[in-house]
């Protein structure tokens, strides 16, 4: 008897689809980082990529909803809190107050999309 072996289908986890990405760009990734901010509070961060003397915290938005300026602003507060600027952002989709306001922050915003295609190629 040839019975074959099937796998059971593998959920998509953008984390780890995020891992691969910075891993692949060549940064050192952290996963679950808390940091202690410059009043006291910690901030926790999905992840800490780090190229060279670059360091920037990530967040990971799994949602199938658009990340609103609010999501943005918070992050922004974090990064600021401990030292650490550029943060960036990875989600399905933002909405254009978000954009402009990381546009102007200079934070990174990257979509689900944009992780899948950058691991394919």
């Amino acid at each position: 008897m040839n019975a074959e072996k099937t796998e059971p289908k593998k959920e998509f986890n953008l984390k780890e689809a995020v891992i691969q990405y910075f891993q692949k760009k060549g940064y050192k990734v952290e996963e679950s980082v808390s940091l202690e901010g410059y009043r006291g509070v910690q901030r926790t961060f999905d992840l800490i990529v780090q190229k060279g003397r670059l360091t920037q915290c990530v967040w990971v938005k799994d949602w199938k909803r658009t990340i609103g300026i609010n999501v943005i602003i918070n992050l922004d507060k974090a990064a600021e809190e401990v030292g650490l600027p550029n943060p960036i952002i990875v989600g399905e989709q933002f909405s254009d107050h978000a954009k402009a306001y990381a546009n102007r922050r200079k934070i990174t915003l990257l979509t689900t999309r944009q992780i899948l295609q950058s691991l394919k190629g």
